[in-house]
């Protein structure tokens, strides 16, 4: 069967080629262990199930996992490994399990899904993803995702288009979020303040886009008010393959994230998460080394 599980919808047959994600229907990851640097209510103390899941259908410039999105390095698994694997973060007291980049691979991950439930995994699951989403592949998701963790990049398609070579992330994007909401409703935390339900909306600021940055979350707010959380990230770190775009080769200044907090704040927005210190570092950016996962 062809492949249209993203807004690409390259209709290739990925059974025995590669889709635009770079990856062919083979579940393939490159890390998967206790991860401590989500926000708060998704790491908690103990850490989040992480899955990091090879390929991108969206593939933008300055992925700080490029070697994962563009490279599409990791190691092919079965879909039975997977649901091990998930069984085994949550042997390691893990809050949740933290899928992340997943779009590909949401038929194999359902099914791993069912065979883990199955065997006793009861932890939230979380779907962590790029915000570039078909709704018919969202709606395959219903039931099986207790919190959606999705990025919103960009209110400019121009942009969306310069630096993730896409012209409709805005729409995309936009019926996405909506659909997630339906989904999971508004948050609710646990006596320890870990998520078990909901939806935090991440934005990343990039260098010099602040007017962009604030379109965005005043779109965000005005879709969900405080039902959900937004997360305005500082990390944005120029790694060697922006160069080519010198306008967003170097870090985002105090004052810039300053700028678009007060923004923020400025319009009611009582529901944030937002980053102090030197977040924007390529020790923030997750090891995908051998030694580090648990498979």
């Amino acid at each position: 069967m062809n492949c249209n599980l993203c807004p690409k919808n390259c209709n290739i047959n990925r059974e025995s080629k590669t889709g635009a994600c770079g990856v062919t229907n083979t579940l393939k990851i490159a890390r998967a262990s206790l991860h401590f640097w989500e926000e708060p209510c998704i790491s908690g103390e103990n850490g989040s199930g992480t899955v990091f899941f090879s390929g991108c259908p969206l593939k933008c410039v300055f992925c700080q996992n490029y070697d994962l999105s563009h490279k599409n390095s990791g190691k092919e698994i079965s879909i039975e490994k997977l649901a091990d694997i998930f069984l085994t973060l949550q042997d390691k007291n893990a809050h949740n399990i933290n899928l992340v980049t997943p779009t590909h691979f949401v038929p194999q991950i359902i099914s791993a899904l069912k065979i883990a439930k199955e065997s006793g995994l009861t932890i939230p699951i979380v779907y962590n993803s790029s915000g570039y989403e078909n709704v018919d592949t969202l709606k395959l998701l219903d039931g099986y995702i207790d919190v959606y963790l999705p990025d919103f990049k960009y209110f400019s398609n121009a942009l969306a288009k310069k630096y993730s070579n896409v012209s409709n992330y805005f729409e995309f994007t936009t019926n996405a979020l909506q659909e997630m909401f339906r989904q999971v409703g508004e948050f609710s935390l646990d006596e320890a303040g870990i998520i078990k339900r909901g939806m935090i909306v991440r934005h990343l600021i990039l260098p010099g886009l602040l007017d962009d940055s604030k379109d965005v979350i005043s779109h965000v707010y005005d879709l969900f008010r405080d039902k959900i959380y937004i997360s305005i990230m500082n990390q944005y770190t120029p790694l060697p393959h922006v160069s080519k775009y010198p306008e967003i080769n170097r870090k985002v200044t105090n004052e810039e994230y300053d700028e678009v907090i007060d923004f923020a704040l400025s319009l009611g927005i009582e529901n944030a998460f937002i980053q102090e210190g030197d977040t924007a570092k390529e020790s923030f950016i997750p090891d995908f080394s051998p030694e580090t996962n648990i498979f």
